[in-house]
């Protein structure tokens, strides 16, 4: 019984050290889905605590859902290529849990992305329910695209609002 108690305690310990952003030296993981128009898919992220409140960091998503067309001949095949389907980011966070001060286990932070198609911002906020393990929702949005030509459907993806959802992980 006393060997119970002390690990349920070491347990209720650790649950209560649980922090979302601690500075420099931090660094989550994050995998998740990413929701768009025309495109669903799974997206991930690796972020670097560099200071007090910044984190930098890269991201990835690839889009899975992809909605078809018809060819000439009859035959429907995807309209959007890997290349379109595929985005790279490296990004910029200002972790701003502790200056929001509402629970020491969640984060806002809002960001700047520069990406394989686009320049962009977005914003984020995750919960962490134990020191390994959170949920976290971002929703980005393009400022400036590479591409200044009239968009086709396929490179609209990754070139637009998105929104994801997923786990986060203290790494």
């Amino acid at each position: 019984m006393k060997l119970f108690s002390t690990i349920f305690a070491l347990l209720i310990v650790q649950l209560t050290f649980a922090q979302a952003y601690s500075g420099t030296g931090d660094v989550k993981f994050q995998l998740g889905a990413n929701f768009q128009n025309n495109g669903t898919g799974i997206m991930g992220s690796l972020d670097f605590g560099v200071g007090e409140n910044i984190s930098l960091g890269i991201a990835s998503a690839y889009l899975l859902g992809i909605d078809k067309v018809s060819d000439l001949d009859g035959n429907e095949k995807p309209f959007a290529e890997f290349k379109d389907r595929f985005d790279f980011r490296g990004r910029f966070n200002a972790n701003l849990g502790n200056v929001i001060n509402v629970d020491p286990n969640f984060d806002v932070y809002p960001g700047l992305y520069v990406s394989l198609k686009n320049f962009g911002g977005h914003l984020g906020a995750r919960y962490f329910f134990t020191s390994g393990f959170g949920v976290f929702t971002e929703f980005s949005a393009p400022f400036a695209k590479f591409n200044t030509d009239t968009l086709t459907p396929a490179e609209k993806l990754h070139n637009q609002f998105a929104v994801n959802l997923g786990a986060s992980f203290n790494i």
